[in-house]
């Protein structure tokens, strides 16, 4: 598949990097893996340190290795336009993906001379009954989305642009104002970013959708973490995004809680993450039937993009009755 424009190939993580080689796609790889999704957003200053920061505290990975690759893909990205005639945009429906894809439109929409900029996003594959992404596809299953490339438009990049600044807003207004707008230019975009706000405490219970679907799969009883996360993020959840690291660090922050709804059981305490086995606590049990709010609790800060959740700032919630977020009074 040789073509006349020297190509990069832009993709959130190395999954598809040896198989594009394998397929016979010509070009250059770059793994821009910073999750967009995950806040706080970045600082004006030293805004590389801090993601880095930020992700390895989340993911137990090396911050020193997350600052350099951080900085190169950030870096080599700035430098595409110039350095190529064709950008090629990879990836799937989820709201890993949509984040990235409106990170790096936004990176590119207030240039005024770009190359070629194509899109290949799909949201299924013929013959996979669970698409979840890229990464589940061969060599010869991606060559053949390579004829289903479509050049990305000024009103793509300006919606990426837009939806870029949604997500690092302080309230969720933004998102929930872009989600009842017309996002067809960009067809995932809607459910990826309802996704997002679905991170937010829920008015039912005060939990995320990843913290209950965790409570939901260990109220059959005791799962090791590994399990936990096979059910919860690739069967419960309808929008699965949240790598394994990323979700330990959910599970993490229930378990360290003032009230934690989950325990480690004592002979598996010393073992690797993925291999420790959680239960439900009584707090727990009392959040699944609706006894108890999780907010209530005073669990740990966290927060949702750019929407601190935490006590002393407003208190967002989603509502799953009117599919928005809502400010909860009192």
């Amino acid at each position: 598949m040789r073509g006349t424009l020297r190509t990069l190939h832009v993709r959130c993580g190395d999954d598809i990097r040896d198989r594009l080689v394998e397929a016979g796609i010509e070009g250059d790889y770059l793994s821009f893996a910073d999750p967009a999704w995950l806040g706080p957003p970045p600082e004006s200053n030293a805004w590389i340190a801090g993601r880095a920061a930020l992700i390895a505290e989340r993911t137990g990975l090396s911050r020193q290795k997350i600052r350099a690759d951080l900085g190169d893909a950030y870096w080599r990205l700035a430098r595409a336009p110039a350095d190529y005639g064709r950008i090629v945009l990879w990836g799937e429906h989820d709201l890993y993906d949509q984040a990235a894809l409106v990170r790096v439109l936004a990176s590119f929409a207030p240039r005024k001379k770009l190359p070629r900029i194509e899109l290949i996003s799909i949201d299924r594959f013929r013959g996979i009954k669970r698409f979840i992404g890229l990464g589940q596809l061969s060599a010869i299953q991606l060559a053949t989305l390579w004829p289903r490339r479509k050049r990305i438009s000024r009103r793509q990049l300006a919606l990426g642009a837009k939806a870029w600044t949604a997500l690092r807003a302080p309230t969720p207004a933004p998102l929930d104002a872009l989600c009842r707008s017309d996002l067809r230019a960009l067809p995932f975009l809607k459910a990826a970013l309802q996704r997002q706000l679905q991170e937010l405490p829920w008015t039912s219970d005060g939990l995320s959708l990843t913290e209950r679907n965790a409570l939901t799969t260990l109220a059959k009883g005791p799962r090791s973490a590994a399990e936990v996360f096979a059910e919860a993020q690739t069967r419960r959840d309808p929008q699965p995004f949240m790598g394994d690291l990323f979700f330990w660090s959910v599970l993490r922050d229930l378990l360290e809680a003032p009230r934690p709804p989950i325990a480690v059981s004592t002979a598996t305490r010393r073992l690797s993450w993925h291999r420790r086995v959680l239960r439900l606590t009584p707090t727990g049990k009392a959040l699944l039937v609706g006894k108890l709010d999780w907010q209530a609790t005073g669990p740990h800060e966290r927060w949702v993009g750019g929407i601190p959740v935490a006590r002393n700032v407003p208190a967002w919630r989603w509502s799953s009755r009117t599919a928005r977020a809502i400010q909860k009074q009192g």
